[in-house]
């Protein structure tokens, strides 16, 4: 499927754009796009970027998305004006965290480039990611306890898998903001880039993940993505049916081919 529409589409809270990659697929980029709210996210906004995911994982010419703010703020944080007023059943039934949930589900790889502020609910879009890329001078953080909450789109998950369990409850129970270079030392962040670089540092990677099988790649983050909800030996189990399933590929047979033969290959993700 090659249908680009939503790349034509007029969204409210983000830019979308197509980076062409002559070694491999395109590269999907969305732009976080509330500059006077600091990229605080809601749950059009949330929407918005679902939308785009889901229209990417069906189109042909993209093998992976990379999404990112400004130089302020990636995002700095949850849109509190819109739960202010809300108590818990008005909050229950809004679904709120229902977009993030798709995201989720994204089967393509997913990268994000981040700049200024990552707080709160910037901080969990982050680590929903599969990998994250940060200016030097970026700032991380889960600060909801200073409003009298906790973390609710992953936070308390995913920074503890990430940092360890010391680190995570030192951060989210102190709401501290925490500098970029730390969180790389912890391991949140794959790449630590110059504050000039971080948004082509990002789309390096998307390139290069691009130029690989459409299927493997798929199939890996899948893989990757199980070893934090199961046991050792179920992820191997999970893994392996991957591999296996992998030898039924076309993409299979032409990369060995083409590494015998030692040539570039063409994969085709079937």
């Amino acid at each position: 499927m090659n249908d680009k529409e939503f790349l034509k589409k007029q969204y409210k809270n983000i830019l979308v754009s197509e980076l062409e990659n002559e070694k491999g697929l395109n590269v999907c980029q969305i732009q976080i796009n509330r500059p006077n709210a600091m990229n605080a996210l809601n749950i059009e906004l949330m929407g918005e970027i679902a939308e785009v995911l889901f229209a990417v994982d069906k189109n042909e010419d993209f093998g992976c998305s990379v999404i990112t703010g400004n130089e302020k703020a990636f995002a700095a944080g949850a849109d509190i004006k819109e739960m202010a007023d809300a108590n818990a059943v008005e909050i229950y039934y809004r679904e709120m965290f229902a977009s993030w949930d798709r995201i989720r589900g994204f089967k393509k790889p997913f990268i994000a480039a981040v700049s200024g502020f990552a707080l709160g609910g910037g901080c969990e879009l982050a680590m929903l990611c599969d990998m994250i890329v940060a200016a030097k001078s970026s700032k991380f953080g889960q600060p909801e306890v200073n409003l009298g909450v906790i973390p609710g789109a992953g936070g308390t998950q995913r920074l503890t898998r990430a940092v360890g369990k010391a680190r995570a409850m030192e951060i989210i129970l102190t709401g501290r903001m925490v500098d970029a270079d730390e969180m790389y030392q912890a391991g949140l962040i794959t790449k630590l880039s110059d504050d000039d670089k971080y948004l082509n540092d990002a789309t390096a990677i998307a390139k290069t993940i691009c130029t690989k099988s459409p299927l493997a790649v798929q199939l890996a983050k899948e893989s990757i993505l199980r070893s934090f909800d199961t046991t050792i030996e179920s992820g191997i189990d999970f893994e392996r049916k991957n591999f296996y399933l992998l030898f039924a590929s076309e993409d299979k047979m032409e990369g060995m081919k083409a590494f015998v033969e030692k040539r570039k290959p063409t994969w085709k993700g079937k």
